[in-house]
């Protein structure tokens, strides 16, 4: 990509620049000068890929016993790591081919980049880099977006900028509807009042602020993904309760202090059987504050095309 936006600009003002990638969103093709750059290179697998093996010099045990049925279901899906793409291509291939296609994602960054510390605007400019939503890449046997799991629900965000940044991560939970405010605030403006979310430009000082010790979670049954269910979660910064509705299974409960991975379900623990229990209630509170008892019902077209029942109504 050529920076032309940005030879435009002047001195006089100040520019906001937005580009958003849409290469390394499945189906995965790199560009044919990157095709088979890691070819020889095997990717190492998440502790939680495979129910027996739990990944190389990894001492993650895998309560594979109290994993949902969906999940376990879900792993010969179109989103499963044992019959990706209804079993057009393997993990490892598919991994590859990812990291190959990100390499002009970065090329293209880095030309931005190194247009801004050419000119010398790169100390006096901001720059948010993220994706738009998390991905599986084989933890817990999947390769989506659509559950509740940290490699989904988190999203990649990098800042870089000057006065703005004291170099440390950020362990509060910012959301990405948090990122319009904080760009306003930058720009020393205030956030409108019907925009969600806050600045968290005074974390990014170190400040010690008022701010959400949780986020909540809330996916419904898509027909084209019949695989994974209507899904709700709540979200602490130790603890993880997710729920599924409309589906005979069981739910999950993590210590994501003790268990990053998600490893081990403690919903049958009865040492956390009322953290589960407040959370629970707490998650359908939420729900009812935001009118999210109603779920949506979309209306059905055509036949199936899932692996298991495709071309039946």
């Amino acid at each position: 990509m050529q920076p032309g936006f940005l030879k435009e600009q002047t001195e006089q003002q100040p520019f906001f620049l937005y580009v958003s990638h849409k290469g390394v969103h499945s189906e995965f093709q790199p560009a044919e000068r990157h095709v088979d750059e890691y070819v020889d290179k095997d990717p190492q697998h998440p502790p939680t890929m495979n129910p027996k093996v739990t990944g190389a010099n990894s001492d993650v045990e895998y309560n594979y016993e109290d994993v949902p049925d969906w999940v376990k279901e879900q792993r010969h899906s179109w989103h499963g790591v044992d019959y990706m793409y209804h079993g057009q291509i393997k993990f490892d291939d598919f991994y590859r081919r990812y990291l190959e296609t990100l390499l002009s994602v970065d090329e293209s960054i880095g030309e931005i980049l190194d247009y801004l510390e050419k000119e010398g605007l790169l100390e006096n400019t901001i720059v948010f880099y993220m994706g738009d939503n998390g991905f599986s890449f084989g933890e817990h046997g999947l390769i989506d977006k659509r559950h509740a799991y940290e490699e989904s629900i988190r999203v990649p965000l990098l800042l870089y900028g000057a006065e703005h940044m004291n170099g440390n991560d950020i362990e509060k939970m910012v959301q990405n509807i948090d990122i319009a405010p904080s760009i306003l605030h930058m720009a020393g403006l205030d956030k409108p009042d019907n925009m969600d979310g806050k600045s968290f430009v005074p974390l990014l000082h170190g400040q010690d602020v008022d701010w959400r010790d949780r986020i909540y979670y809330e996916y419904f049954w898509e027909r084209p993904f019949p695989q994974t269910p209507t899904t709700y979660a709540v979200r602490t910064e130790k603890y993880k309760y997710i729920r599924y509705h409309g589906i005979w299974d069981i739910n999950e409960l993590y210590n994501l202090e003790k268990d990053p991975w998600e490893a081990n379900n403690l919903i049958r623990d009865p040492e956390y059987k009322e953290i589960a229990k407040n959370l629970n209630q707490d998650l359908f509170e939420w729900l009812k504050e935001t009118n999210g008892l109603n779920i949506p019902v979309r209306k059905d077209h055509g036949t199936k095309i899932d692996h298991k029942y495709k071309g039946t109504y």
